[in-house]
């Protein structure tokens, strides 16, 4: 006999996990489907830390949805009573003109955010880690800090539980069929019968969501972590988490030693190196420890001591670097969320009410017009275009 449910969830990562969440908070009768089980390291929501903040320099739509997120997660952590958001502020350096900083610049001044720009002189009194190029500023963005994503996701999955959630771990899905009255998910264990999914996967959106096989693209990730020099001025009180633009080099990320392993830091979206999401993660090698040990010897000296991990994850990008958070063309009963891009771990609170009201309410009061396959689509032929 197939089981029926209003909404079956396929994915228990950040996403998925928030997503039942919500569901399951509303009363639905949901069941969450996963191939692994929480907190995996195949995806990208492991790793100790992700960052947080308010002025958002991709752009200043984000900024609506971030101050939901936030309220969000402090919900969650009532409901826990744990802790998962801390505040240690963000800065974010570099020439006054770079992206980070003109981008976070503007989202501050649309929103009216707190925040301070601060000369070389100031950076180096108050934060004393960093070491600023001789053109460098920084914007300290107050309200920032960091995420712990395995706290999330487990703690998202606990009231899923509680809240009547039937989860299923190490079970893939290997086919969704649609028809005018809902869908059937199939796995090797079974089938369900849902009124609508919502499909969360990662790395392995394109096997269930055909339509993103060109254009979501996994790539590999690493991070490092430091035993820094001078553990004083590392330490979360005194070095807040940062971004750091370099130009035609990229933009860096870290945090300060919020755990044994000392500093973390990490290049966005590393080398770029599509992976294929079926085998293992790829070991780190000389050339990842390398860049990462040049980048924290010349800009965080403080934190640049001996280097005690590193390890990979997995970034899911779409070409705008944006997310995806849509129906599944001309298929209204098949929620698609492909939102990391590597940066939507903040999200997910927020993210996970996108999703149930979308499965529920056939649309959301939240504003994701820019987050859709007709705004990927124009994006893709702009690119073209030019």
């Amino acid at each position: 006999m197939t089981s029926r449910y209003d909404v079956a969830v396929i994915g228990l990562g950040a996403m998925g996990s928030a997503a039942i969440a919500f569901l399951a908070a509303r009363g639905v009768k949901a069941i969450g489907i996963d191939a692994y089980y929480p907190a995996h390291a195949l995806g990208s929501s492991h790793g100790d830390s992700r960052l947080i903040r308010l002025g958002y320099f991709e752009d200043p739509s984000y900024v609506p949805l971030l101050k939901r997120a936030y309220r969000n997660w402090r919900a969650l952590e009532a409901r826990l009573r744990a802790d998962v958001l801390t505040i240690t502020g963000v800065l974010q350096i570099g020439a006054p003109d770079s992206k980070i900083v003109s981008g976070t610049r503007a989202s501050c001044e649309t929103h009216g955010l707190a925040h301070e720009v601060l000369d070389q002189d100031e950076t180096a009194r108050r934060f004393p880690a960093f070491q600023l190029g001789k053109e460098d500023i920084a914007v300290l963005d107050p309200q920032g800090g960091y995420l712990r994503p395995e706290a999330a996701v487990m703690g998202y999955l606990k009231l899923a539980a509680e809240d009547g959630a039937e989860l299923h771990f190490g079970e893939r899905v290997t086919a969704i069929d649609t028809d005018d009255t809902g869908v059937t998910v199939r796995s090797a264990s079974g089938q369900y019968r849902a009124k609508k999914v919502i499909v969360a996967t990662g790395s392995w959106i394109a096997e269930l969501v055909p339509e993103l096989a060109a254009h979501a693209v996994p790539i590999r990730q690493v991070v490092a972590w430091y035993q820094p020099r001078d553990g004083f001025v590392t330490q979360p009180g005194r070095m807040p988490c940062f971004l750091r633009d370099e130009g035609e080099d990229g933009s860096y990320f870290g945090f300060p030693a919020i755990g044994i392993d000392g500093v973390k830091v990490g290049r966005h979206a590393h080398f770029r190196e599509p992976i294929d999401p079926n085998q293992p993660n790829p070991a780190v090698n000389t050339t990842d420890t390398a860049l990462l040990d040049d980048f924290i010897g010349r800009r965080v000296p403080a934190a640049a001591g001996l280097r005690s991990n590193a390890t990979t994850c997995r970034y899911t990008m779409l070409p705008s670097e944006d997310f995806l958070l849509d129906f599944a063309p001309g298929n209204p009963n098949v929620v698609v969320a492909s939102p990391c891009s590597g940066h939507g771990f903040k999200f997910t609170s927020v993210v996970g009410e996108i999703l149930a009201d979308l499965a529920l309410d056939g649309g959301t009061e939240l504003p994701i017009a820019a987050f859709s396959f007709a705004a990927m689509d124009r994006f893709i032929e702009s690119r073209k275009a030019s």
